[in-house]
């Protein structure tokens, strides 16, 4: 039997799976951190503690629970959370712990100088993406100007899976996808990086290499083998980002096929027949060549559903909390009697794209419970993906398959209200495992055992959720007000600092 590993180090939690040729889950393993807050607005991760001795831990129970032989692995897959910016020395050792994605908004100063020194139409047209807290190239400038020292030292900025990759291979590498979010660094039309736009942040020799995703970069190295149990030799792909691995794990493939996630942050794929030019989404190279894809993400999701269990649930047993914190949301009618929430607790990412944007509630009176509370915040998160939803709308991609993944889809009425919302039916499939799947399954594909038609054989379809359409008119007003809110407020936001 042939079998494929798959790894993915995640916001608050890494998991991993073993799967062999037929897409059947042999092993899985899970293991917990924590996402650092050292200041508001700001977010880490220790690179060793958090991603590489999550991947060992995760690689060595997956064998002893799969009772595999490392030698029958035919190559490993991994993604992490993305895009990050860690500095590392030429032994590849961190100088610091990693800046994270979207939900770090630092470098917002940078951000605006470089867009207005440099250009908004130009920064798209080159990049394939606007600035903003998603792209790495402004955390690198602030990096250079508030940590020089660390910035002198750094012999490349890598990201979280060309982290793990090195750890396993000694290359330093990345995927087209992920290196698309390095603007204003990154050529969409050549492929390539390039200094063209800000020759004056960082030179490109001190960027990883880029590849294809499922390119084998290296094999896994006898340093790498002791550490993880893996078989020396065993062939390394140059991975992705979770998010990507994850739309790969249901099958999005074609254009006008989308991942809608439900993790820490709500993160969107679609793929694309063209390339998407527009400032309100992201845009990238899809796994593959000749491929596209366009993204989208709300920068708080299910971390703020973490964040009010931390708060507001503390009477609640910590193993049964968030599944009681669900009843009591249920238990509340469609429109949380009366209140509407904006989630822009760390700012917004797509579409508005405004890091002082606030986290807001409107509607309150006394009859209002911790339930009714709750579920305004999981129809805020909704409202903000339908948000995202119409502009893809807008830009004339509307998607005609959308698949519901990730660990938030436990949640049902979250994943219903988003339905009612948009009005849009939302597919799951049998296996949820996500990332990891994913990884396993582009693992396959590097090796030649596998094509991408074959997820839907590995991976099939399990159930839908549909749209009630008796909440309608409800969520057609409450979205009215969702969207005033932010546009009759921004200014008042930005005021607070």
């Amino acid at each position: 039997m042939k079998y494929y590993l798959g790894i993915d180090i995640g916001t608050f939690e890494s998991k991993g799976i073993l799967a062999d040729q037929h897409g059947n889950i042999v092993a899985s393993a899970a293991k917990p951190h924590r996402m650092l807050v050292p200041q508001a607005g700001w977010a880490e991760h220790r690179a060793v503690e958090d991603w590489w001795d999550d991947f060992t831990f995760i690689a060595r129970k997956l064998l002893a629970d799969g009772k595999v032989d490392p030698a029958s692995i035919r190559a490993v897959g991994t993604s992490a959370i993305g895009p990050c910016m860690l500095p590392v020395n030429e032994a590849g050792e961190p100088l610091m712990n990693a800046v994270l994605y979207g939900v770090d908004t630092r470098a917002a100063q940078e951000i605006d100088e470089l867009a207005s020194k440099i250009g908004a139409k130009r920064i798209l047209d080159h990049c394939g993406n606007a600035l903003t807290s998603q792209s790495v190239g402004p955390k690198i400038l602030w990096l250079k100007r508030n940590r020089p020292d660390i910035f002198a030292k750094a012999h490349k900025i890598l990201t979280s899976t060309s982290y793990l990759v090195f750890r396993l291979t000694g290359k330093f590498v990345i995927d087209h996808y992920t290196a698309a979010n390095n603007a204003p660094l990154y050529s969409a039309e050549r492929r390539a990086w390039s200094n063209e736009l800000a020759s004056d942040i960082i030179p490109p020799e001190r960027l990883p290499d880029i590849a294809w995703t499922t390119d084998i970069v290296g094999v896994v190295s006898a340093k790498a083998a002791r550490e993880t149990g893996l078989a020396e030799g065993t062939p390394v792909i140059c991975g992705t980002v979770d998010a990507a691995a994850e739309a790969i794990s249901v099958g999005v493939l074609e254009p006008r096929d989308m991942m809608l996630m439900y993790g820490s942050t709500i993160f969107i794929i679609a793929v694309t027949s063209k390339r998407v030019k527009d400032s309100r989404l992201w845009y990238a190279p899809w796994l593959f060549p000749g491929q596209h894809a366009s993204m989208a993400g709300l920068a708080t999701s299910g971390t703020l559903t973490h964040w009010f269990r931390e708060t507001l649930a503390r009477d609640l047993e910590p193993a049964q909390a968030m599944d009681m914190l669900v009843a009591e949301a249920n238990a509340s009618p469609a429109g949380a009697k009366g209140l509407v929430l904006l989630p822009y607790f760390s700012g917004e990412r797509t579409p508005i794209h405004d890091t002082h944007a606030k986290g807001t509630i409107i509607g309150l009176n006394l009859t209002h419970t911790r339930g009714d509370l709750f579920r305004s915040l999981l129809e805020g998160i909704a409202f903000g993906t339908n948000h995202i939803l119409e502009t893809y709308d807008d830009v004339g991609e509307t998607p005609r398959n959308i698949f519901a993944v990730g660990g938030g889809t436990k949640n049902k009425v979250w994943v219903q209200a988003t339905s009612d919302i948009s009005g849009k039916t939302q597919v799951l499939h049998s296996k949820s495992m996500g990332a990891s799947y994913g990884n396993a399954f582009l693992a396959a594909i590097a090796v030649g055992d596998a094509k991408p038609q074959d997820i839907k054989t590995w991976n099939p379809i399990a159930s839908e959720f549909i749209a009630n359409t008796e909440h309608a008119e409800i969520y057609r007003k409450h979205y009215d007000v969702f969207r005033n809110l932010y546009e009759r407020n921004r200014d008042l936001m930005k005021l607070l600092g």
